[in-house]
């Protein structure tokens, strides 16, 4: 479990970089998640840090336990912060707390790795990412609530061509391990950079 958090804790750390270095026109910019800029987007991953167990329950039964508006909540309640402040309470949750501490930090480690893909791909940022950290994302996107890779990826097979991973039987599609994360958790974008007899399946099946 130390291992996962100290994961989850460097992922966090270079998001924290990257958003150090965002213009004002980058941070204002679209993102992979619809509707949300960059900014938006930083300020959800880190919203469920602040709070406490009260707030945490308090903000679910505000949004009446509906994943989309429990997250916009989240991003709401920070919206009157500027990139800086949002930097800090980064570096302030560099090792996750609360509700992204669970399953020994798998949930800050793989929602961080995902949304950092959100801001760098409409960017045009590329990183290369650690493979033990992208191992770990993709084992737990499998079958981590709410993303359940595996319903969507039912039927077919994924090979990534950089790391030795492999999941599922059927038509198989093939890529770098990044962008069968993201498609596996439904980013259609990432589908573009990715081959094989079972891809059209599979890119219907992102939105």
């Amino acid at each position: 479990m130390a291992h996962y958090m100290a994961l989850a804790s460097a992922e966090r750390s270079d998001f924290a970089d990257l958003l150090e270095g965002l213009t004002s026109e980058q941070w204002s910019s679209p993102s992979l998640c619809s509707g949300w800029s960059v900014k938006d987007v930083a300020a959800h991953t880190i919203s469920f840090d602040v709070l406490d167990r009260r707030g945490l329950i308090q903000r679910y039964v505000e949004a009446r336990f509906a994943p989309a508006r429990i997250n916009q909540l989240g991003v709401d309640s920070l919206a009157s912060s500027q990139p800086d402040e949002l930097v800090e309470v980064f570096r302030r949750h560099e090792r996750p707390t609360g509700l992204t501490a669970g399953f020994g930090g798998r949930i800050a480690l793989v929602d961080g790795l995902i949304h950092q893909q959100d801001v760098r791909r409409p960017l045009g940022l590329h990183r290369i990412i650690d493979s033990d950290r992208l191992l770990v994302a993709l084992r737990f996107a499998l079958y981590a609530p709410p993303i359940r890779g595996a319903v969507r990826l039912r039927g077919l097979a994924l090979s990534a061509t950089d790391l030795d991973w492999s999941h599922g039987r059927g038509p198989t599609v093939r890529g770098p391990a990044e962008a069968l994360l993201m498609a596996m958790t439904g980013r259609r974008h990432a589908t573009a950079d990715l081959h094989g007899p079972g891809l059209a399946t599979l890119a219907s099946r992102c939105h």
